[in-house]
């Protein structure tokens, strides 16, 4: 399984502006629901939150992984975006997130959801120069190509 062949051209922000944490959440998935990727916003919302309230899904060094379990998924959906600027996340290390890969999956098939947020935790541990290039790209079709060139050097 490939982040690349799950990532869609559509679910790609590349400039996220948000003043902070629940505002950068409102703001992806609203980005969903406008592409029509999602119906159920305010619930996948709250699922978001009450995710976040547990501990931050932040990974460190400016990546954050937000993600919940809704039913009705029928397959996974990954947003990649992106904030040039940086978002306060309260992250545990205290810097600004800049890439962010949100991540909603169906509560049926609960390891597909951790087989995901391995991939991507993996991606991101073993592309040191991941983050750098993605803050570059232009256009969507060229996050996911770096996404996929970082996957075939890992």
């Amino acid at each position: 399984m490939r982040l690349s062949n799950i990532i869609k051209e559509k679910a790609i922000i590349l400039n996220l502006e948000a003043g902070n944490k629940q505002e950068a959440l409102e703001k992806m998935i609203s980005f969903l629901k406008k592409n029509q990727l999602i119906n159920h916003d305010k619930e996948i919302l709250q699922k978001l939150l009450q995710r976040e309230s547990l501990g931050s899904t932040a990974l460190g060094e400016g990546v954050a992984v937000p993600h919940c379990k809704v039913k009705g998924i029928k397959n996974p959906i990954i947003l990649l975006a992106i904030a040039p600027n940086g978002i306060n996340y309260e992250t545990p290390d205290g810097q600004p997130v800049k890439v962010f890969f949100l991540l909603i999956t169906s509560p049926e098939d609960p390891s597909l959801n951790l087989q995901i947020l391995a991939l991507i935790a993996q991606l991101v541990r073993k592309s040191p120069e991941l983050k750098g290039k993605i803050l570059e790209a232009q256009n969507p079709d060229e996050v996911l190509e770096i996404i996929r060139e970082q996957e075939e050097k890992i």
